[in-house]
């Protein structure tokens, strides 16, 4: 790649950082979306995406912790559960095309549904019945959807735990990043079992992506209102919803094949 295009393609993965840090994100759809644009061999993009997206991920989990908005109880089920399932999806090679039509279609729709929510705050217990199988279910579905796709997992997370009213906006927020960490994490594992290779990720995006993810981190865990904050994950999900369904939408049309 030659050196303007380099520093486009960093320029771009900067704001994707910045944006997705500040809701608890790491940003691999906002990657994938760029390195596609960009021409990276499909080969390289879901590795490298999920390489951002820990370095991206660790920056705002440590910035939301820090700020007090953490919660052990909420996060570690969900986590015990989809790092196993996660390796599993990262060591997979599954079409996944008309399971992303489907999900893209949830987070459009999550999306509209927080846009016309007018409250800023939800409590911290949960409001919606749940077994204590819940957060196992959902944390293995989340964690296989996460390896098969190359990414984190949160942009299905934050959806489904504002749904349910399960913790305060930020709160939902700092779950999210770790979730996506660990989930990263343990993608790579599965990608690297199966016999694949991490390429080398060009210093001058590793930077972008530490300066955006620190920079969005701080803003989300410190400074962006409440409602504000509720309204740029919306805005986070229609984008990944979009980005999916964009290449589904093609598959579906072209038959499948």
């Amino acid at each position: 790649m030659s050196e303007p295009l380099l520093l486009a393609l960093a320029a771009a993965v900067f704001v994707v950082a910045v944006l997705y840090a500040s809701v608890g994100h790491g940003g691999a759809t906002g990657y994938i979306a760029v390195m596609t644009l960009f021409g990276l061999a499909p080969e390289e993009i879901r590795p490298t995406a999920l390489v951002l997206n820990v370095l991206v991920s660790s920056l705002a989990t440590w910035q939301f912790a820090r700020a007090g908005h953490f919660r052990w109880r909420l996060f570690a089920p969900l986590a015990v559960a989809s790092v196993p399932a996660a390796v599993v999806g990262g060591s997979l090679a599954l079409p996944t095309h008309l399971f992303e039509a489907i999900v893209a279609v949830v987070l459009i729709g999550s999306a509209w549904r927080i846009l016309r929510r007018r409250e800023a705050e939800v409590g911290d217990a949960m409001t919606v019945p749940h077994g204590r199988l819940f957060p196992l279910v959902a944390g293995g579905g989340l964690g296989l959807l996460s390896g098969l796709t190359g990414v984190g997992g949160g942009v299905f997370l934050t959806p489904l735990l504002l749904a349910i009213r399960a913790a305060a906006v930020k709160t939902v927020a700092a779950t999210s990043a770790p979730f996506i960490l660990v989930n990263s994490l343990a993608g790579l594992a599965g990608w690297l079992a199966a016999g694949n290779a991490i390429p080398s990720v060009a210093p001058l995006l590793l930077t972008a992506a530490a300066l955006g993810g620190g920079i969005g981190g701080v803003l989300g865990a410190t400074r962006i209102p409440s409602l504000a904050l509720r309204r740029l994950m919306a805005v986070v999900l229609l984008i990944a919803g979009v980005k999916l369904l964009v290449p589904a939408a093609g598959w579906l049309a072209g038959g499948g094949s």
